[in-house]
């Protein structure tokens, strides 16, 4: 009878495995390296040059406006007229938007949630907004919202809700809540997304046994949907809050700031700054102003996931 002879295999020492993984590792480098090259292209290099370019005097048409400037950038940036109101204006378009996208997007999520005949269908078109291109919202919006032949204003005056058509753009009181509902109309499917699936991640027997212990729809809703929902939801809000902050499409396709600057966020200031006054220096530190906001958002979101972790 044969004896089967186990052989132990002693345990492979950290340089050595290193050393028999040293190819393997050359070959994903080899293959990574494309992508790190445009990465360092593409990204790092133009944020290196808008932090050097915060502290230089520089300008788009006169080569000789150059030289150190210190802190005149940051203090040229306080001292604009129109600095206030686009922070302002910045606050109201991040904060509206993303309130409006997050309730709107939750909304759906749940109704989408339910076992109706068409679901799928409706999941589908839901999606339509986020995937039309911002150049042709704007745009067909900026057409609808016209006051002489938009849609929209001869809809409301056919069904009496308004005595004459109005100039949702062209007014300073409305064109930033007009922007902002259209930026929520079509951002608001991807919380829908992100919250559906979340709300599919809820164990059902979690929901039937809180039923039947006699919890009804809001105290369900209350004490397990929305701290089932609280990874996701917070993801989902600080990302937007980065991302609608400094965004530039939607409000210059439609308003371009106007009228009066009254929908002029801070990202058309730089844009202002840059290709209308040709103060790049200008446009550089209030671009690293923003910049270091987000970072600190960013800081901010991520320690608050490290201390949530690390007290569980």
């Amino acid at each position: 009878m044969a004896v089967a002879q186990e052989v132990k295999k002693k345990p492979v020492s950290r340089k050595r495995r290193w050393s028999l993984s040293r190819g393997e590792r050359i070959t994903a480098y080899v293959f990574l390296s494309p992508a790190v090259f445009f990465l360092l292209l593409l990204i790092a290099w133009p944020l290196v040059q808008v932090i050097w370019n915060s502290f230089q005097f520089s300008n788009l048409v006169n080569p000789d406006v150059s030289g150190f400037a210190g802190l005149d950038n940051f203090r040229y940036v306080f001292a604009n007229e129109y600095f206030k109101t686009a922070l302002m204006n910045t606050v109201i378009w991040t904060v509206v938007s993303v309130a409006g996208e997050y309730v709107l997007g939750l909304i759906s999520a749940l109704a989408l949630n339910q076992p109706v005949r068409g679901r799928a269908l409706f999941r589908g078109i839901i999606v339509i907004p986020w995937v039309v291109p911002i150049v042709v919202a704007g745009m067909t919006w900026t057409w609808l919202l016209t006051p002489d032949y938009g849609i929209f204003n001869i809809w409301m005056v056919k069904l009496g809700l308004m005595d004459r058509s109005y100039y949702w753009l062209g007014e300073m009181n409305t064109a930033l809540l007009t922007v902002t509902f259209v930026n929520i109309w079509r951002s608001f499917p991807f919380y829908t997304v992100s919250l559906l699936a979340g709300l599919q991640s809820i164990p059902r027997e979690m929901m039937e046994a809180a039923a039947i212990d006699g919890a009804g729809i809001w105290k369900r809703f209350r004490f397990i949907v929305l701290p089932q929902l609280k990874t996701v939801s917070l993801t989902i809000i600080v990302l937007h809050i980065i991302w609608t902050s400094i965004n530039f499409d939607f409000i210059w396709i439609m308003t371009q700031g106007g009228p009066l600057h009254s929908s002029e966020t801070l990202p058309v200031l730089i844009y202002r700054m840059a290709m209308k006054e040709y103060n790049y220096g200008g446009a550089s530190a209030l671009s690293s102003m923003m910049m270091g906001l987000m970072i600190v958002c960013a800081f901010v979101y991520f320690m608050y996931n490290r201390m949530q972790r690390n007290g569980r």
